[in-house]
C-alpha cells in the first residue's frame, strides 16, 4: 500500500485524543453524570490537544513511516504517550485545585485517558503496518518465490526486507537451516521447513524461483553444495557476501549478489582479539603504502573502521589513490584522510612526508608483484621492492614509528623468481631493523588473494566472456588462495601481536588446483567446462613453481593467539651469515649499471634454495 502521509496521521491523532478524553469520562462515570462533567471533559480535551500534539512532535511520531513500525517504534510510542499523559494530568490537577474545573472531577479519568491514548495512538500506527503487510501479501501470486538458506539474523533481515519491498518482487516461502532447535518454527511468518542437505528434495517438491544463501559465515563447502544443487535444478542462486566482507557494513538485500569463486573457497570463520586490533589502531596516525592496490585498499577500509586519528594513503598511481580516497570519504566522512602521491624509492620525499604527518603505524603493501614482468625487469623489482623498503624502514627508525608491518608473499620462500627474491630481502630488512633497534617491526607472509588486480581470476573471467579458451599453465599447478578481506583481517590480527622481529604466516588452507578453479569459474558463468568453454595448457612461465610454499620444510612454526596465524621460528626465518648492508650496496651497484643477469646470479648466491638465474636468462633471451 502507498505510504500514509504524516499530515493524515496528525489529523487522526487530533480525533483520537478527543475520543480518548471523552472515552475516559464515559468509562468512569454513569450516564446521568456525564452532562454535569461535560465542561470538565471539554477543558481536558483542550489541555490534551495543546500538550499531547507538541509532545508527539518532540518524540518524532510524525517523522516515521509507520508501515515499517517495529518494537523500537512501540517503545517510542509508549514513552511519548506516557509523557504527554503525565503532563496533561499535571495541568488538569492544577486547574482542578485552582477552581477552573468542576470540583469532584474523577481523578481516575486521567489514568483511563492514558490507557486509551496508548491503545488508540499505538493501535492506529500498527494498523498501518498491518494493512501494508496485507497489501504485500496480495502480490504473492504474481511474485517470484525465494527459499532462504539460513534462519539466523542475516536470514531474518533478508526476509523482512523481501516482505517490505514490492520492488524486489520476491516472496520468501521458507527457510532451510541445520539448527535442530529452529526446525518447524516461524520467523516473520516464514517457516523453517528443513535442513540444508534436503535442498534438492525440497526444490523438487515446491515451487521455488530463487535460492538465497543468507549465512555470511557459511564455509565454502556449504556454498558450493547449494550452488551445485541449484545449477542442476536450473534455479538461480544468490548469496550474502562473506562475513569478512560485511565487517562494518549493513546486512540487507542490497548486498545480495551472484555466487562467485570467493564464496566457493570461503573457509570457516574464526574471529579472535578484535579488541586487540582496535587497541593497535584506534586513535593512531596510520600510513598505508600501496594504498591504491588491492591489498592496500582493503587495508585502508578495515583500518578506517577501527577509528584511527588519521589515515595516510600513500601510493604512486594517482588514479587508484583518488578512487580509494573518494570511497573512504563517502563511508567515513569524519575521518581525517590524507592522500599522498609519492614513490617509495625517493628517500627525501619519504622523510618529508614522515616529518609532516608523523605516522605511528605503517603498513607497507607497495610492491611490484607480477612475476613475468619482474623477470623481464629485474632492476625495477630490486629498486622498488628492496630499496623502497629500505627507505621506508630507515625513515620509520628516524621518526620513531611505533609499529611497522611488511606485507610479504609465499614466493619469498626458496624463490624461483626475481619478485620472490626481492620480497625475501625486503623481509630481512624489516627483521634486521627490528632486532637491532628493538622496534615492533614485523612481517606477514601469505599466498595469492582472489580477485586482486592482474591476478588469475580476472584473466579467467575475461577469457570466459570472450568464449574461451581458458588458459592454464600446467594441469598440476597448485596455489594457495584467500579472499582479500580475509587476508587483510588476518594481517591486522598479526600486526596486533607483533612485538618485533617476527615473521607471521597466515593459514591459507589447502592449495587449490588451478584447473579446478578454472572449471568452477566456467560453471559459475552458466557454462560447462570442456564442452562450452575449452581449457588449454600453455606451459609453466618463467619464475613459476608448480606448488608454492609458505615456509621451508625444516622451519618450525609456533601457534599464536589466533588459530589462523602462525609465527616462524626467528632463527630459521633469517638468512644465514648475511651482511645485509653489503648485499644492498652490491645490488645498488648492479642496478645502477643495469645488469639483470648479474642481479639474478647475486640473488641466487645470496638466498639458499633460490633458482632465479635461469628464469631471468630465459626471459631476457625470449
Amino acid at each position: 500500500m502507498p505510504h500514509i502521509r504524516n499530515r493524515f496521521v496528525l489529523l487522526g491523532d487530533l480525533a483520537l485524543i478527543i475520543v480518548s478524553v471523552l472515552g475516559s469520562f464515559a468509562l468512569r462515570l454513569d450516564v446521568s453524570q456525564l452532562p454535569y462533567y461535560f465542561p470538565a471533559a471539554l477543558m481536558m480535551c483542550a489541555v490534551a490537544l495543546v500538550i499531547k500534539i507538541p509532545v508527539h512532535f518532540y518524540f518524532g511520531l510524525y517523522r516515521r513511516l509507520w508501515v515499517y513500525a517495529s518494537t523500537n517504534e512501540l517503545r517510542l510510542i509508549t514513552i511519548a504517550v506516557t509523557t504527554a499523559s503525565v503532563l496533561t494530568s499535571g495541568v488538569m490537577l492544577i486547574l482542578i485545585s485552582a477552581g477552573f474545573v468542576q470540583p469532584g472531577m474523577p481523578r481516575s479519568a486521567l489514568g483511563i485517558d492514558w490507557l486509551l491514548s496508548l491503545v488508540l495512538i499505538g493501535g492506529s500506527r500498527f494498523t498501518l503496518r498491518i494493512l501494508s503487510e496485507q497489501a504485500n501479501m496480495q502480490r504473492v501470486g504474481k511474485s517470484k518465490r525465494a527459499l532462504i538458506i539460513g534462519a539466523g539474523d542475516a536470514g531474518a533481515l533478508v526476509v523482512r526486507e523481501l516482505q517490505k519491498s514490492a520492488l524486489i518482487n520476491l516472496i520468501p516461502v521458507g527457510f532451510l537451516d541445520d539448527d535442530p532447535a529452529k526446525q518447524r518454527h516461524e520467523i516473520y511468518g516464514v517457516s523453517v521447513i528443513g535442513k540444508i542437505d534436503k535442498l534438492a528434495g525440497i526444490l523438487d517438491k515446491q515451487q521455488v524461483d530463487e535460492v538465497i544463501i543468507a549465512i555470511p559465515t557459511a564455509p565454502g563447502k556449504i556454498v558450493r553444495m547449494v550452488n551445485d544443487v541449484c545449477r542442476e535444478k536450473g534455479i538461480p542462486s544468490r548469496t550474502m557476501p562473506g562475513l569478512y566482507e560485511l565487517i562494518g557494513g549493513k546486512v540487507n538485500v542490497n548486498r545480495l549478489r551472484e555466487v562467485d569463486i570467493t564464496d566457493l573457497l570461503r573457509r570457516n570463520h574464526v574471529r579472535v582479539n578484535d579488541e586487540k586490533v582496535g587497541q593497535t589502531l584506534e586513535g593512531r596516525r596510520v600510513l598505508v603504502t600501496g594504498a591504491g592496490g588491492s591489498i592496500g585498499r582493503e587495508l585502508c577500509r578495515q583500518i578506517a573502521r577501527r577509528n584511527p586519528s588519521e589515515l595516510v594513503l600513500l601510493g604512486h598511481g594517482e588514479n587508484s589513490i583518488f578512487e580509494i580516497l573518494l570511497e573512504l570519504q563517502s563511508n567515513y566522512p569524519t575521518l581525517k584522510i590524507i592522500p599522498v602521491i609519492a614513490d617509495i624509492r625517493n628517500a627525501q620525499r619519504l622523510n618529508s612526508i614522515f616529518t609532516e604527518r608523523q605516522p605511528q603505524v605503517i603498513f607497507h603493501a607497495a610492491a611490484h608483484k607480477h612475476v613475468p614482468l619482474m623477470e623481464a625487469n629485474p632492476v625495477e623489482a630490486v629498486t622498488n621492492n628492496i630499496f623502497g623498503t629500505r627507505n621506508l624502514v630507515q625513515s620509520a627508525l628516524e621518526h620513531g614509528i611505533e609499529r611497522f608491518v611488511l606485507i610479504s608473499t609465499d614466493k619469498a620462500v626458496r624463490p624461483s623468481s626475481v619478485y620472490g627474491a626481492t620480497k625475501r630481502i625486503a623481509e630481512m630488512i624489516v627483521l634486521d631493523a627490528a632486532q637491532k633497534n628493538g622496534r615492533a617491526f614485523t612481517v606477514v607472509r601469505f599466498g595469492n588473494v582472489l580477485g586482486s588486480r592482474g591476478s588469475i581470476i580476472p584473466i579467467f573471467k575475461n577469457q570466459i566472456a570472450n568464449g574461451g579458451p581458458v588458459t592454464v599453465t600446467h594441469p598440476d599447478m597448485y596455489r594457495f588462495f584467500m579472499t582479500i578481506p580475509e587476508a587483510v583481517y588476518l594481517v591486522l590480527q598479526a600486526a596486533s601481536m607483533g612485538a618485533g622481529g617476527e615473521v607471521f604466516v597466515l593459514n591459507m588452507g589447502k592449495p587449490v588446483r588451478i584447473v579446478d578453479l578454472a572449471e568452477d569459474l566456467i560453471r559459475l558463468s552458466g557454462l560447462e567446462p570442456h564442452k562450452d568453454i575449452e581449457i588449454t595448457f600453455t606451459g609453466i612461465r618463467v619464475g613459476e613453481k608448480l606448488v608454492e610454499e609458505l615456509w621451508e620444510e625444516d622451519t618450525p612454526l609456533a601457534d599464536t593467539s589466533h588459530p589462523d596465524v602462525f609465527r616462524l621460528d626467528q632463527d630459521n626465518a633469517a638468512l644465514p651469515q648475511l651482511d645485509l648492508t653489503k648485499a644492498i650496496e652490491q645490488l645498488s651497484t648492479l642496478s645502477l649499471s643495469s645488469q639483470p643477469e648479474a642481479i639474478a646470479q647475486f640473488l641466487d648466491d645470496l638466498i639458499p634454495g633460490a633458482t632465479i638465474r635461469a628464469a631471468v636468462r630465459d626471459e631476457l633471451d625470449g
